[in-house]
Protein backbone atom coordinates (compact mmCIF):
# COMPACT_ATOMS: atom_id res chain seq x y z
CA UNK A 1 0.00 0.00 0.00
CA UNK A 2 1.39 3.39 -0.86
CA UNK A 3 1.87 6.11 1.76
CA UNK A 4 -0.87 8.38 0.37
CA UNK A 5 -3.45 5.58 0.53
CA UNK A 6 -2.45 4.71 4.10
CA UNK A 7 -2.83 8.34 5.21
CA UNK A 8 -6.24 8.61 3.53
CA UNK A 9 -7.37 5.43 5.31
CA UNK A 10 -6.14 6.79 8.64
CA UNK A 11 -8.02 10.06 8.12
CA UNK A 12 -11.22 8.17 7.25
CA UNK A 13 -10.80 6.02 10.35
CA UNK A 14 -10.30 9.10 12.54
CA UNK A 15 -13.36 10.74 10.99
CA UNK A 16 -15.42 7.61 11.69
CA UNK A 17 -14.16 7.61 15.27
CA UNK A 18 -15.11 11.29 15.68
CA UNK A 19 -18.55 10.62 14.26
CA UNK A 20 -19.05 7.66 16.59
CA UNK A 21 -17.88 9.75 19.57
CA UNK A 22 -20.32 12.52 18.66
CA UNK A 23 -23.20 10.02 18.48
CA UNK A 24 -22.23 8.40 21.77
CA UNK A 25 -21.95 11.81 23.45
CA UNK A 26 -25.41 12.84 22.23
CA UNK A 27 -26.84 9.52 23.42
CA UNK A 28 -25.19 9.94 26.82
CA UNK A 29 -26.67 13.41 27.25
CA UNK A 30 -30.11 12.14 26.27
CA UNK A 31 -30.00 9.12 28.58
CA UNK A 32 -28.56 11.17 31.45
CA UNK A 33 -31.29 13.77 31.07
CA UNK A 34 -34.10 11.23 30.87
CA UNK A 35 -32.97 8.62 33.37
CA UNK A 36 -30.52 10.45 35.63
CA UNK A 37 -26.78 10.40 35.95
CA UNK A 38 -26.61 7.39 38.26
CA UNK A 39 -28.86 5.14 36.16
CA UNK A 40 -27.04 1.96 35.01
CA UNK A 41 -27.74 2.73 31.34
CA UNK A 42 -26.21 6.21 31.72
CA UNK A 43 -23.13 4.76 33.39
CA UNK A 44 -22.78 2.10 30.68
CA UNK A 45 -23.10 4.77 27.97
CA UNK A 46 -20.49 6.91 29.72
CA UNK A 47 -18.08 4.00 29.91
CA UNK A 48 -18.56 3.26 26.21
CA UNK A 49 -17.85 6.90 25.36
CA UNK A 50 -14.72 6.78 27.55
CA UNK A 51 -13.45 3.76 25.60
CA UNK A 52 -13.89 5.53 22.27
CA UNK A 53 -12.29 8.73 23.54
CA UNK A 54 -9.31 6.70 24.73
CA UNK A 55 -9.01 4.95 21.34
CA UNK A 56 -9.22 8.28 19.54
CA UNK A 57 -6.62 9.96 21.76
CA UNK A 58 -4.31 7.00 21.34
CA UNK A 59 -4.74 7.11 17.55
CA UNK A 60 -3.94 10.79 17.18
CA UNK A 61 -0.94 10.64 19.50
CA UNK A 62 0.83 8.00 17.37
Amino acid sequence: MNKRKVLKTEVLSLNKMKSNIDCLRAHLIEIGTLKGLSHPETIKSSQELDKWLYKYQKSISN
